[in-house]
């Protein structure tokens, strides 16, 4: 299993407790009707609502496909960062999982204006969803494209409302922005409006590799430290490294290879640091103190990239720069390139 995206406060996925999903089944099958007071009010104002004649609409994903209906109006978001994309295109989620209990919701620069003063119903964090609480939603559609969502777990949800579960013939966690944000606006019944933020943003890329094809010729890791001792580096298909990827960077291919099977990350010692001695390497911290405790490391001081100040420390959140390119979604890549290229670029 992917280990996922990780944060300054990483979680563990665990699956869904048995006696939770029978609780959750219960509720749903013993269930009638329910009311109808909210629907109208989950897309932002001045929505357009889906393309004439989308649906009914298939999607497929890793669990099969499913057949939507009619344009959904309450839709619930699994994915730690799905609820981006959903907001993009002009949805409100009634429910969303919380990113490792930092409740970006509303908060994050790039989001906060289009969810206004509403915030959805939190319904799980990483891979351990409330089904009791989804179900208490009432959703018409349930997305879950950045996650690790299980079989049992699909199935479980699949009672309770239509479920878009993460892309097929990509590792959980794995899937390109690109096509995660397709298959929102897919299920969404909004796939010619889901292509053009995805090109608008691709354009974004575009324009900084063009001014500055220096960065072709750059190997780049991203990195992170969340005690003494103990480092990590992100692989080719982290969000983080996608980013850089996207910006131009060369990655260095080495931390693929140190990382687990399945996992996003490679987890490294002390001594074990001179696979960061790249061109350009990027830190993504929770705290100065951090920053010091990195920098004042014997084996990290002997790095070249640290002595010539190759390295760049970027703050997860105050700015919430290392937070916009973690979630590497349609709406928060715009604001981490606004950020990022300066702080890249910057001559000492």
């Amino acid at each position: 299993m992917s280990a996922g995206p990780r944060t300054p406060l990483r979680g563990l996925a665990r699956r869904l407790p048995s006696a939770a999903v029978a609780l959750a089944v219960t509720l749903v099958l013993t269930a009638c009707g329910g009311s109808d007071a909210g629907n109208d009010d989950t897309a932002p104002a001045g929505d357009e609502g889906a393309a004439a004649g989308a649906f009914p609409v298939t999607v497929e994903h890793k669990y099969g496909s499913t057949e939507i209906k009619e344009e959904p109006k309450r839709v619930v978001t699994l994915g730690l960062s799905d609820q981006d994309a959903v907001l993009a295109l002009g949805v409100k989620p009634v429910g969303s999982v919380d990113w490792f209990k930092e409740r970006p919701y509303g908060e994050w620069p790039w989001a906060e204006k289009l969810w206004g003063s509403e915030r959805p119903e939190i319904v799980g964090e990483r891979d351990e969803y409330n089904v009791e609480k989804i179900a208490a939603l009432e959703p018409d559609l349930i997305i879950a494209q950045y996650s690790g969502m299980k079989k049992e777990q699909y199935e479980t949800l699949s009672e309770i409302a239509d479920v878009v579960a993460q892309p097929k013939d990509h590792a959980d966690y794995g899937a390109p922005w690109q096509e995660m944000t397709r298959q929102i606006g897919r299920a969404l019944g909004k796939e010619d409006e889901a292509k053009k933020k995805i090109a608008d943003v691709d354009a974004r890329f575009e324009a900084v590799r063009g001014k500055h094809p220096e960065f072709a010729d750059t190997t780049l890791a991203v990195a992170d430290s969340f005690e003494a001792g103990k480092y990590s580096a992100f692989t080719s298909t982290d969000p983080k490294s996608i980013f850089f990827s996207e910006l131009g960077f060369k990655l260095e291919p080495e931390i693929d290879t140190l990382a687990k099977p399945g996992w996003n990350v490679a987890e490294l010692s002390a001594e074990k640091l001179d696979v960061l001695d790249v061109d350009r390497l990027v830190w993504v911290t929770s705290s100065t103190e951090a920053n010091d405790r990195i920098k004042a490391e014997p084996f990290y001081r002997k790095l070249e990239v640290s002595q010539e100040k190759r390295d760049l420390f970027v703050p997860y959140q105050d700015p919430d720069i290392g937070a916009a390119f973690s979630f590497n979604t349609v709406l928060s890549i715009p604001y981490a390139i606004d950020e990022i290229e300066p702080l890249l670029t910057a001559v000492e």
